[in-house]
């Protein structure tokens, strides 16, 4: 708790601590990382622990309960729950969303749609139960990985429920409770948390202010010996930065030296705006040691649900043992829809490309007029800026937002115990015209709590 919460309290604020401890718990709850009946910790062991009295604790939890985020249950404490009524109504204050890196359907998508509804009968005839997915689309995906230079057959190809659930079943098969898991840091936040579920321990590898750190990779599994390293080559989230040809080279002499499993995750490998990534990790890697991981939830369409795993056939085989124990297959509407929309992903995902190198060059331009101390990296790739602030107070900034209507994740999410205060993400997904309202929303939010925090980190 203590580490989701971060710095939640700024300095020399008149609100009332009880309020002002409400907002930030309301706030991991509205963000997904207090998760629906979650049992918050006792009102004095909490106390106890961030340093205040049981009776402000108390009446924070009173002030979550009187707007429904959470419920008592006798011998259960107080659970997380969803707020209903006229306290939802009064909660859905939100008018600018940048807690979500993703675009809406494009009208590719109805198409897809509409033509493998033609072709659902062809597979009627089947029981629609298919641990590796559909013959058309494996052979599909194995046809674009071989056109980005890496040869692959469909035996190598297994389609699953988006590339988070991909990552689940590899965690699975490949670590057990305890073991150590490298990853970026920063990272996916839900890769974490698949981590954490599975019991292995994440650890974390700091990027360099360009590219990564393979001197610190090295050094890491060297000293952890883990069983999996977890990174996002091409369009890292939330960064946004691309791996180099001769940095893929040393990741994959590094998983061979080490015997160390690398999962790649290109969830956003078609987002590129100036120069297309090289050719995959795995392209770079002879012994087997690279597992692949992709999506088409932000190349074409979140509500799609279909990512694979692109592995060597035997870890495939392995991995469909042992998915029944999680789920019987894909859907196979989608499967068929994704299969049209790859075969003629160079029809329309150059449109997109431009559209959101446009959507983030306004956000890079809008946010170096409005709020020119904070730092706005230009992309390379992805949905997203990972800005940089002058003063460690994201999470207090994404509170203070979420009250004047704009919601922001805070760097602290992508990090491993609470790190990176000084960031936050901001898509670039929305709508233009909001991303300059949004920015002019919180820049005065932002000046405050920077000086408020000012004197706190001259004294550090």
């Amino acid at each position: 708790m203590l580490r989701l919460l971060g710095n939640w309290r700024p300095i020399g604020s008149r609100e009332p601590a009880y309020r002002l401890l409400a907002a930030a718990l309301r706030l991991l709850i509205l963000d997904g990382r207090l998760g629906l009946e979650t049992r918050l910790p006792g009102e004095r062991d909490l106390a106890a622990a961030i340093g205040l009295s049981r009776g402000t604790i108390a009446a924070a939890f009173a002030e979550l309960r009187a707007d429904g985020f959470l419920a008592s249950r006798h011998g259960s404490g107080s659970l997380v729950t969803v707020p209903s009524g006229p306290a939802a109504r009064r909660e859905s204050t939100t008018r600018i969303d940048f807690s979500v890196a993703a675009s809406p359907a494009g009208p590719a998508i109805h198409q897809a749609y509409v033509e493998a509804l033609s072709a659902l009968p062809a597979h009627l005839s089947s029981t629609g139960y298919d641990a590796f997915g559909i013959a058309e689309l494996r052979s599909e995906i194995a046809a674009h990985y071989a056109a980005r230079g890496l040869p692959t057959t469909a035996d190598e190809i297994m389609v699953v429920n988006g590339a988070l659930a991909g990552f689940g079943l590899v965690l699975r098969l490949l670590t057990g409770p305890g073991d150590r898991v490298v990853v970026d840091h920063p990272t996916y936040p839900l890769a974490i948390a698949a981590i954490r579920a599975t019991g292995c321990r994440p650890v974390p590898v700091p990027l360099p202010e360009t590219g990564w750190d393979i001197d610190g990779l090295a050094a890491t599994i060297s000293q952890t010996a883990p069983r999996l390293a977890y990174l996002l080559p091409d369009h890292h989230n939330p960064t946004g930065r691309c791996m180099d040809a001769e940095t893929r080279a040393a990741v994959t002499a590094i998983a061979r030296r080490s015997r160390t499993m690398i999962v790649a995750d290109e969830t956003m490998v078609d987002l590129w705006y100036e120069n297309e990534p090289p050719p995959p990790l795995a392209a770079y890697d002879c012994d087997g040691q690279i597992i692949t991981l992709g999506s088409t939830a932000k190349s074409f369409w979140g509500g799609l649900r279909i990512g694979w795993i692109r592995a060597p056939s035997p870890i495939i085989a392995s991995l469909a043992a042992i998915r029944e124990a999680v789920d019987l297959g894909s859907p196979v509407v989608e499967q068929i829809a994704v299969a049209r929309l790859l075969a003629t992903a160079d029809t329309h995902l150059p449109q997109r490309r431009r559209d959101l190198c446009y959507r983030r060059d306004m956000l890079v331009s809008a946010g170096e007029a409005v709020l020119p101390e904070w730092r706005f990296p230009c992309p390379a790739g992805g949905l997203s800026c990972w800005v940089e602030l002058p003063q460690p107070i994201a999470t207090r900034l994404a509170v203070a937002a979420e009250a004047i209507g704009v919601r922001i994740i805070a760097g602290s999410r992508f990090g491993v115990d609470g790190a990176f205060e000084r960031n936050i993400r901001m898509p670039f997904t929305g709508d233009v015209a909001d991303l300059r309202s949004a920015l002019e929303l919180i820049a005065p939010l932002g000046r405050q709590l920077a000086r408020e925090e000012a004197p706190r980190s001259r004294m550090a």
